[in-house]
């Protein structure tokens, strides 16, 4: 199993932080937001891992990593030249990925109970599910993809929806097969002019075989100032 680390856009919502490094560069909790995504991925027992980002800090990314001998794995680097949607960003990952299984992971999302994800993103790789999706309720489900569920399953994923069809959302966590590029290569721009992920995610639910995971752990998507003040507070344990 393989793993992926998408750090890039430009950070504008945490601007002026982001003006002079890549904001899976700043600090939460004691480590930059990268660390915490690398450990989540470490711990399922990944030893490959793609990492993400675009051109303007690339070299501060790298010169933080390196080759990842110090996290006990192998890191690879690739430069998204636009920041054109999170689907787009994971095309680049094709090649490197080839047969193998994989998870996504988002370069600014943090979780209080990094071993308990692991399991997770583990027991998928063990498993015969094609894709695998991790769900969180939030008080702001507009923000995020928002799954629709019947009798317990996800049966369809919206993103950023006016009027959400439930209090969940899907968290920047992904498990997929290679399959899923074929997803991707078919997949139209939306309105925004993005490759939305949850366009993938919810061709999947439709036609996959995969699960979900409603997660019982603290979770943050650190992009905004107010987001990125939430994480640092559930990491040094202020709750």
């Amino acid at each position: 199993m393989k793993g992926i680390i998408l750090a890039g856009g430009t950070g504008s919502r945490l601007m002026p932080l982001t003006k002079v490094t890549n904001k899976c560069l700043l600090p939460v909790g004691g480590l930059p937001i990268i660390n915490h995504c690398l450990n989540v991925l470490t711990m399922a027992g990944v030893k490959e891992v793609m990492l993400v980002t675009g051109p303007d800090h690339m070299g501060h990314v790298i010169a933080m990593l390196g080759s990842g001998a110090e996290y006990n794995c192998s890191l690879t680097y690739r430069v998204q030249d636009s920041a054109n949607g999170i689907a787009a960003a994971l095309k680049l990952c094709k090649d490197f990925v080839g047969g193998d299984k994989f998870a996504v992971i988002l370069g600014d999302n943090i979780f209080d109970d990094q071993p308990l994800v692991a399991s997770h993103v583990k027991r998928f790789a063990e498993s015969d599910d094609t894709f695998k999706l991790f769900t969180k309720r939030v008080p702001d489900p507009e923000r995020f993809g928002v799954p629709t569920f019947h009798e317990g399953k996800i049966v369809d994923i919206a993103e950023k929806p006016a009027v959400p069809s439930s209090d969940h959302a899907v968290v920047g966590l992904y498990c997929y097969s290679p399959s899923v590029f074929g997803v991707i290569n078919r997949l139209k721009p939306s309105a925004r002019g993005e490759y939305e992920i949850s366009d993938v995610n919810s061709h999947l639910v439709k036609n996959d075989a995969g699960s979900s995971v409603e997660l019982t752990c603290g979770w943050v998507d650190a992009g905004t100032h107010d987001s990125y003040k939430k994480a640092n507070l559930m990491m040094w344990g202020e709750k």
